[in-house]
């Protein structure tokens, strides 16, 4: 927490000298600088699409690619380059991490791009909600992921002629089979924010929406130390059981190659998957299958691709912002970048093209809209800041993988963190 609040001030202090400044001397004139973390073969194959269809330009793009699929690497790198005054064209931010840079004033808003092209009349309004801060535009929305997926092996079911589970349970009482067979009941890889993505799945499935807003949105202390919360992390206990051990640091795209491969049953993960998936030719309905995490059927847990602008001085390097701004929300980008990418285009007038999985997606995020059963992520910054972001991550990871702390404990330390966000959830273990 206090190395958040020094780099705040620290950003705030550099605000206004960095928009004030040049463009830095070691910036090429007629280029766009680019931070991301999207860098599995299937990411940089979507990512690829972008640059391709922003080549119809005069300006190029300069790729910083940072690896590590939560984006926190990602995000240390470009605190460090504005912190430095350099900081990129534009860079991959989500959800309320959006608001915190404009709040600082270092992003240049995109208000006459959005007018002139009327995006309010094809984005879904909690697409607008998410890019805006106090009713200006900030972000560059591309594609909007479900995080409630599950990916099915089919052959594993076929070579032990088990039926697919439609619950946790189900899962945890055929789990010894699976092994014997040589399948990993729910392959997972060792990255904390792949284990909090278990966490909000199960938190929706347990306690539905409103109960996973109270929770995990408004930090209401009824709800986080609720008996629900408690059967939560019980729960947890027993999905940590299905996993292997001994994964740190493995990437969710190697994780994917073992359900790819028919060493794996299951796997909980995002619609990014499904880019994985086809970049390595599996059909879907034969190969592999999705269906919505257990419990979780009509409900969507969002989260939002996005890209920001920062401030910067010269005429050409904001002639190439605009110019990327504009391909971003292209049609035709949309299309082609999300069927890579395994999103649904944050246009819906792009959306009629999908099929499978993402129209299943897409007719799921309508339904939940209608339900009011959308909610937002909290491991992808959708649902809380990043200094609540990354603490609850981290706590959620730990407690998956320790054995002594009980579900009663966890409960007590999560909800003293959230709403204390001075405490540690890291020392909490």
């Amino acid at each position: 927490m206090i190395q958040r609040l020094l780099i705040t001030t620290l950003l705030t202090c550099l605000a206004t000298s960095v928009t004030a400044s040049a463009a830095p001397s070691n910036r090429p004139t007629g280029t766009v600088n680019v931070l991301h973390w999207w860098t599995s073969p299937s990411e940089a194959a979507a990512m690829d699409i972008l640059k391709d269809h922003y080549a119809k330009s005069r300006f190029t793009w300069t790729d910083q690619a940072i690896v590590g699929g939560g984006g926190g690497r990602a995000m240390t790198v470009l605190k460090s380059q504005v912190i430095s005054g350099n900081p990129p064209h534009a860079a991959q931010i989500s959800g309320q991490g959006i608001q915190d840079w404009a709040s600082l004033g270092l992003l240049a808003h995109i208000d006459g791009t959005v007018n002139r092209n009327q995006w309010t009349s094809v984005l879904p309004e909690f697409v607008s909600e998410t890019i805006q801060f106090q009713g200006r535009y900030y972000g560059v929305p591309v594609g909007i992921h479900r995080s409630n997926w599950l990916w099915i092996n089919p052959k594993a079911f076929e070579t032990t002629g088990l039926a697919i589970p439609s619950s946790w349970d189900d899962l945890i009482a055929i789990a010894p089979r699976l092994r014997r067979a040589g399948f990993i009941p729910l392959t997972h890889g060792g990255e904390a924010w792949q284990q909090a993505a278990i966490f909000e799945s199960v938190v929706l499935s347990e306690g539905g929406a409103d109960f996973y807003r109270q929770a995990l949105v408004d930090h209401d202390h009824k709800a986080l130390t609720s008996p629900t919360m408690i059967k939560v992390f019980r729960k947890l206990k027993q999905i940590a059981s299905l996993t292997p051990d001994n994964r740190t640091r493995m990437s969710w795209d190697r994780a994917t190659q073992e359900i790819i491969n028919n060493q794996a049953a299951v796997m909980l993960m995002g619609d990014w998957a499904l880019g994985e998936f086809k970049m390595n030719g599996q059909v879907e309905g034969e190969d592999f299958y999705c269906q919505p995490a257990f419990g979780t059927d009509k409900k969507f847990i969002y989260n939002i691709d996005s890209f920001v602008m920062f401030n910067l001085r010269r005429f050409r390097d904001r002639q190439a912002q605009h110019g990327l701004t504009h391909q971003l929300m292209d049609k035709e980008t949309q299309i082609a970048f999300n069927e890579k990418k395994g999103s649904i285009p944050v246009r819906m007038d792009a959306a009629e093209y999908l099929q499978g999985c993402q129209q299943q997606s897409l007719e799921d995020l309508q339904a939940s809209i209608k339900a009011n059963t959308l909610v937002p992520s909290i491991i992808h910054g959708m649902a809380t800041r990043e200094s609540l972001q990354i603490p609850a991550i981290n706590f959620v990871s730990s407690y998956m993988s320790d054995p002594v702390v009980t579900p009663e404990q966890a409960v007590k330390s999560l909800s003293a963190a959230l709403l204390s966000p001075s405490n540690s959830l890291s020392n909490s273990l």
